[in-house]
């Protein structure tokens, strides 16, 4: 049982607390509270199952960013198949906030390509909690130019509040770096699946995700910016996060609504890290079946697809501009 709860999962909390003190009660003085212990149980799916069938977008962020969610070295323990990293951007050093590797998933040679945040402090700062400079976008896409070579799909795991902003993130290119990512994936003559695990934050996430299919996690989310963000800017006040998520539209079911997204991937009751074994198998059977359906297809027509797919993205509004009579010769 996890042992962190977010706000308004204070009610199953409480239940879960009281349905261990009753099972440390049993244990002790022998007697039975099975009957009790039961109905508790009920009411905690029951409570559960209401509370997140009804999340709201700012909850899902919360949960996207919770301190057990399964992260990038979790997903590699177990969905990919002797995993070898590969280390460098061949130019300026390794970052370790971006992770790529050769590896099997489900029996299908793979280039991996993922963000990594750390789980322990000293892990987290040495990945710069999951924030990337730009050695390691060039560490990415070099990797998946070496997959493009030798013919193997490209798989991305995002999962980053966005790319580093720093200074010497800035000296060495971090914008120019993002933007020849996207550029050379757009054209990449390998198949490409993105996969959001968690946070999918401005273009710290996109430099490793145009792809051919993108994916999200049911409690993920993806956005040009973080609700704290978005709120200091427009209201000057970072404290309305939750209706700047509600505003900016950032969940998995309103990105695929609007053609971003491809599909979601469910997650158990209560989030993926309740049950990470559940969630991994749940991401290695539906990472197997997108790798099949797009291998499959030629690949002069997967990268016009892919190209098409992000042509038709947006709204437009055409209009024909007014015609405007002549204007009168001047006298004389």
């Amino acid at each position: 049982m996890a042992e962190s709860y977010l706000d308004f999962e204070k009610p199953i909390h409480e239940l879960e607390k009281r349905i261990e003190e009753l099972e440390s009660f049993s244990r002790k003085s022998g007697v039975s509270v099975s009957e009790e212990i039961a109905r508790l149980r009920e009411e905690s799916a029951r409570r559960r199952k209401e509370i997140f069938s009804n999340l709201t977008p700012w909850q899902r962020v919360q949960l996207a960013r919770h301190p057990e969610r399964p992260e990038a070295s979790d997903y590699i323990s177990m969905i990919c198949e002797g995993f070898v990293e590969l280390h460098g951007d061949r130019a300026f050093g390794d970052d370790r906030a971006i992770v790529t590797g050769l590896c099997r998933i489900g029996g299908i040679r793979t280039m991996l390509v993922a963000e990594k945040k750390g789980k322990t402090t000293k892990e987290r700062m040495s990945c710069n909690f999951g924030s990337p400079h730009p050695e390691g976008y060039r560490k990415a896409l070099d990797k998946m130019k070496l997959a493009e070579k030798f013919h193997l799909p490209v798989v991305t795991l995002v999962n980053t509040p966005g790319a580093y902003p720093g200074v010497g993130a800035e000296e060495r290119g971090q914008a120019h770096v993002i933007a020849k990512n996207l550029l050379e994936m757009s054209k990449l003559r390998t198949p490409i699946v993105s996969i959001v695990i968690g946070e999918g934050g401005s273009g710290g996430a996109l430099a490793i995700c145009l792809a051919d299919r993108l994916l999200m996690m049911e409690n993920s989310y993806f956005s040009v910016i973080s609700p704290e963000g978005c709120a200091a800017i427009l209201w000057h006040d970072a404290s309305k996060a939750p209706l700047a998520a509600d505003l900016l539209r950032i969940t998995p079911a309103d990105l695929y609504q609007i053609g971003i997204m491809d599909e979601i991937v469910p997650e158990p009751v209560g989030g993926a890290h309740r049950n990470a074994k559940e969630t991994a198998d749940g991401v290695r059977l539906t990472l197997v079946r997108v790798l099949e359906e797009l291998t499959s297809v030629p690949i002069d027509r997967l990268v016009e697809k892919r190209y098409d797919k992000y042509r038709r993205i947006g709204v437009f509004v055409e209009a024909e501009t007014a015609k405007l009579a002549p204007a009168a010769a001047p006298n004389g």
